[in-house]
């Protein structure tokens, strides 16, 4: 086991990768930026997707910014998962396709949590984030039991994730270290994605 030093360096064994973890979190609805959707773009309830129908929009979203999580779960785990009733799943569409997803989890009804959030790299740019960011909050402070809203996001993601969700209202408030191994080298992603953190392999 590696020692991690709190004060300087630490290296990584080879074939593993470490995100910094920023965790988010408001405890009122801020006020509103924006009120009408960009042009052709509608947001719509995905009841109980299958994962067949959903892991295609998260890795469209997500593969650049190697998004793993739900790609290492068995597949009936994530059924279950999607299936829950204390989760709403919205997906944006515009134009026919989908582009965005917004996935809340109300498993406790005091702290929610904004799970996931994310635009096909081809949207960002527009202002669909912010309008969707905005349908996220109207949803989790619609209801009369929520008390704080809650998101987590990290170096591995986009660079702008972390901005935009102070931007949005959220005030980071613990950091965390995640180390994993490399999904690039066990082929769960393709060696293409991720370019801001370059893949070193154990053999090098």
């Amino acid at each position: 086991m590696t020692a991690l030093n709190l004060n300087g360096y630490t290296d990584l064994p080879p074939g593993k990768i470490a995100f910094v973890v920023t965790y988010l979190e408001m405890f009122a609805r801020p006020a509103p930026r924006l009120s009408r959707a960009p042009e052709g773009v509608t947001l719509t309830r995905w009841e109980k997707p299958d994962p067949e129908t959903y892991l295609p929009l998260f890795r469209a979203i997500g593969d650049e910014w190697l998004w793993f999580s739900r790609l290492l779960m068995p597949r009936g785990r994530l059924a279950a998962i999607l299936a829950q009733e204390t989760r709403t799943i919205h997906v944006a569409v515009a134009d026919g396709r989908p582009v965005g997803l917004l996935e809340l989890d109300y498993a406790d009804p005091a702290n929610v949590e904004l799970a996931f959030f994310g635009l096909v790299p081809q949207e960002t740019g527009r202002g669909l984030g912010r309008w969707l960011m905005e349908a996220g909050l109207d949803m989790a402070w619609a209801r009369p039991e929520t008390r704080r809203f809650y998101v987590h996001t990290c170096t591995g993601d986009s660079p702008a994730a972390l901005g935009f969700y102070c931007a949005s209202g959220f005030t980071p408030y613990r950091r965390a270290l995640e180390v994993i191994d490399d999904p690039r080298l066990s082929g769960l992603l393709p060696d293409s994605v991720g370019p801001h953190l370059p893949i070193i392999r154990p053999d090098r």
